[in-house]
């Protein structure tokens, strides 16, 4: 495993193209939240925030506070497919805060969001796994080298996390294997 303190050099094109991918990913389940909460535009606002930054705009406090103001929106969400949904945007939107640091944890900002729309998809599927499954390989196919060379950079993705940290592991194993 990498050192934990090294640093990992990152361009903010690299930034672009990992928040650019975790809000495609994020973007495929946006309708779950919309669904249930349509006067909510929270995790919209961070999804819109991510796409900015990932097409050339800055990051500053508007995309910090889009990003925050999504998680309390899953927080306060009483449909857990809905809240998974809502944490896809809020990760979209922190992806481009990653970290130059080896750390294992970061890689929760390159595959995030990607993991919390399959379980959002897993949930409103009832449960079903082999949608997780499909949406992790569509995830993995969505992937661009950029990405994957990015993630490459970081040690692998840490255990824990339940079933969303279990669908981060395996688009992390996936992606690693490409």
């Amino acid at each position: 495993m990498a050192n934990e303190t090294a640093e990992i050099v990152l361009s903010k094109q690299d930034l672009r193209e990992v928040a650019g991918y975790a809000a495609a990913c994020a973007q495929e389940v946006l309708e779950i939240f919309e669904g249930a909460y349509p006067s909510d535009s929270r995790p919209r606002d961070a999804l819109d925030a991510a796409l900015t930054f990932a097409r050339g705009g800055e990051r500053g406090k508007a995309l910090r506070d889009t990003g925050w103001a999504a998680h309390k929106a899953a927080r306060e969400a009483d449909s857990e497919a809905a809240a998974d949904a809502a944490r896809a945007a809020m990760s979209a939107a922190a992806a481009a805060y990653l970290h130059p640091l080896a750390n294992a944890r970061q890689v929760k900002h390159i595959l995030g969001a990607a993991a919390h729309a399959a379980r959002a998809a897993e949930l409103v599927a009832g449960g079903d796994r082999e949608v997780g499954a499909a949406r992790i390989e569509q995830a993995r196919r969505r992937a661009s080298s950029a990405v994957v060379d990015v993630l490459r950079r970081y040690p692998a993705a840490p255990p824990g996390g339940g079933r969303v940290g279990e669908l981060l592991r395996e688009l992390d194993a996936a992606l690693r294997d490409t």
